[in-house]
């Protein structure tokens, strides 16, 4: 018996996917750097890109991502309630290029190389944006905005 699947089966499907994707990767990137690699100066994260490639292909949905990535972020380190507020919270500036993506339709990042660039920086950018803003709104120190960005690095190129 053949069973065709709705466009909601599928994308749910879909989105569980790249959640788990992101989820495992994300946690052993993290425990890499915290375990193995700890006196590297930088890290990887998979959620910009993730994110990014949701939005192409669901749109708002990949708030969903953004979000779940703050939140196992923090989880596999360990951290503060306030760092769930800037990761969880923060990620979801990523949604701010969404705009610009409806406006250019997601036809159009096909086989254009600069257009694929400027999407995943300005993804990336819109995420670390939404992070210090989170992040000086709880409490941190402006002086310490720097070590935010400064520790995130490499996900730009990764991204």
């Amino acid at each position: 018996m053949q069973t065709r699947r709705t466009l909601g089966q599928y994308r749910i499907i879909d989105l569980s996917i790249f959640a788990v994707i992101m989820m495992l990767s994300e946690t052993l990137i993290i425990r890499a750097a915290t375990e193995w690699f700890s006196a590297a100066v930088w890290t990887v994260s998979v959620v910009p890109a993730v994110t990014a490639i949701v939005m192409v292909r669901w749109g708002p949905w990949g708030a969903l991502h953004a979000v779940l990535g703050g939140i196992v972020s923090v989880l596999v380190q360990k951290g503060t309630g306030t760092q769930f507020l800037i990761y969880g919270i923060g990620n979801l500036a990523a949604l701010a290029v969404w705009p610009l993506l409806r406006k250019w339709g997601w036809e159009s990042l096909h086989g254009n190389i600069l257009r694929d660039f400027l999407f995943g920086i300005l993804t990336v950018l819109a995420m670390h944006a939404g992070r210090a803003l989170t992040a000086l709104i709880t409490g941190t120190p402006p002086e310490a905005l720097p070590l935010y960005i400064n520790t995130d690095i490499i996900t730009y190129l990764f991204t």
